[in-house]
């Protein structure tokens, strides 16, 4: 079984005008994620995968495995607003040849704790790879609660169960599912490398940014490897500011600002994404982006 860990990030689904994924593109993006020297690929929610039909999801998971060539590691998102759903999807991303999967809890009922837990288990049960608990409060639906997180994690083990926690506080948060699983959780850092250098300082497998900078993530990735303090935070830096415009408005803003860049390094073709959106890019913000883009290339 091949290692999930290190940089692993989650890919954008380019969607032609009329609004069919583009695999032709999807490719191309696999290969650059390649280029950079990452560890393999994810899709999740900012692959839309949320605005996706189910035979879209089937399909986008089952073409990200085969675009693979055993090059490193697939992750399949799964997570829908149903177990029936959601287990569909875990078992045909296990079929296919992906690695591990992961899931957000449903986000359109309030739930309590015990369903969450019960939605998660048979997820979990339902499959032979591992699955990735995603707590994805900081954008949307409610925090899952470490406690929750913990009763998974050792039902099933370190073997089965991994983290992504989103919710705030992000930091704290790492720290206290390593401290309360003697260090044995796989827990991976997400919010597209704002938290990176802190969250590896407090000990993570790996990091899930988006594609859009992807470049100088796996570079900071391996600064951080080798402890090469100046390095990491001349990179780091530009990171920074580049979230702070992603992060304005949620999710949206996320894509916004990502499916920008990925159309602006020649990679994508177009900026589509599926409707209903909140928001478009003003001037300020898009020249704002296009400078601190500008820096991160001098420095790569």
């Amino acid at each position: 079984m091949k290692e999930i860990k290190g940089v692993l990030p989650i890919v954008h689904t380019p969607f032609k005008n009329n609004n069919t994924i583009d695999y032709k593109i999807l490719e191309k993006e696999i290969d650059w994620v390649f280029e950079t020297g990452s560890h393999g690929y994810c899709s999740a929610m900012v692959s839309e995968f949320l605005r996706l039909e189910q035979y879209e999801r089937l399909e986008l998971n089952k073409q990200l495995a085969a675009m693979n060539n055993d090059r490193g590691v697939v992750v399949a998102s799964v997570g829908t607003e149903s177990i029936k759903e959601s287990i569909k999807l875990a078992e045909a991303a296990e079929k296919n040849g992906c690695n591990a999967v992961m899931a957000i809890a449903p986000v359109a009922t309030a739930l309590p704790a015990t369903a969450k837990a019960e939605y998660f288990k048979a997820i979990a049960q339902s499959i032979d790879i591992p699955l990735i608990i995603q707590d994805a409060s900081g954008y949307l639906g409610s925090p899952l609660g470490i406690a929750l997180q913990l009763e998974i994690f050792h039902e099933f083990g370190p073997d089965k169960i991994f983290f992504k926690p989103e919710a705030n506080p992000i930091g704290p948060n790492i720290s206290q599912l390593n401290e309360c699983t003697n260090s044995e959780a796989k827990v991976f850092v997400g919010a597209g490398g704002v938290h990176l250098v802190e969250s590896y300082k407090r000990g993570i497998a790996g990091t899930m940014p988006g594609c859009d900078i992807l470049d100088i993530i796996a570079e900071l990735w391996r600064a951080l490897e080798i402890g090469d303090g100046e390095r990491i935070y001349q990179l780091y830096l530009p990171v920074t500011a580049m979230m702070v415009q992603q992060a304005q408005s949620g999710l949206d803003s996320y894509l916004l600002i990502e499916k920008y860049l990925m159309e602006k390094r020649g990679i994508f073709v177009n900026q589509n994404m599926r409707q209903p959106f909140s928001l478009t890019m003003d001037e300020y913000t898009r020249k704002e982006v296009d400078k601190i883009f500008e820096l991160m290339m001098k420095i790569l």
